[in-house]
């Protein structure tokens, strides 16, 4: 399904589903060797996906959470492979949009939330822009309009000692570091 994220269109699927996942990757031709970030609806479902939450990734939550940043934690056992890519950290991001948070909490748990495009392609913030390669698979489609658009999330690695800004987005590595 096409879902709004904060500021472009993501493709969701039960995270835990790998039928799913699997859909979702070939949909998006996208290389299973790339990790999938997950979508939560609380801070609460870290619980069981990461081993653990330093104090570097507990004040950015606080700082920067819903939305615009997208924490890598090492993953739990209880994470599978396919969306790790094997490399053991899972990317989660508190969903910033109120119709993405209302999808994780319907299915009770982490959801994809890989952008709306073909794999290495600009993610669309509008559903018209949707390739229709992607689109004519797809079950489901929540148009909310136009989005903001712009920026993505910035991404930091918290599974050190240290964080790493991995892709500096909407926030910046300054204001990362700042707190």
């Amino acid at each position: 399904m096409a879902f709004p994220t904060r500021c472009l269109y993501g493709l969701g699927a039960d995270a835990f589903n790998p039928d799913a996942v699997a859909r979702l990757f070939k949909i998006k031709q996208r290389p299973a060797e790339n990790p999938i970030l997950i979508l939560i609806d609380s801070v609460d479902r870290l619980d069981g996906l990461v081993e653990r939450i330093s104090e570097s990734a507990q004040a950015i939550m606080a700082k920067f959470w819903p939305g615009r940043v997208t924490l890598v934690f090492k993953a739990s056992d209880k994470v599978p492979d396919y969306l790790t890519a094997g490399t053991g950290n899972i990317g989660i991001r508190l969903a910033g949009h109120p119709a993405a948070a209302a999808l994780a909490a319907a299915v009770r748990g982490p959801i994809t939330g890989t952008s709306a495009n073909l794999s290495g392609q600009p993610g669309c913030h509008r559903i018209e822009d949707l390739p229709p390669a992607v689109a004519a698979e797809l079950d489901l489609i929540l148009d909310a309009g136009p989005l903001r658009g712009g920026r993505g999330s910035t991404v930091v690695d918290v599974s050190g000692e240290r964080p790493i800004v991995l892709r500096e987005g909407v926030i910046s590595k300054k204001d990362i570091f700042s707190i």
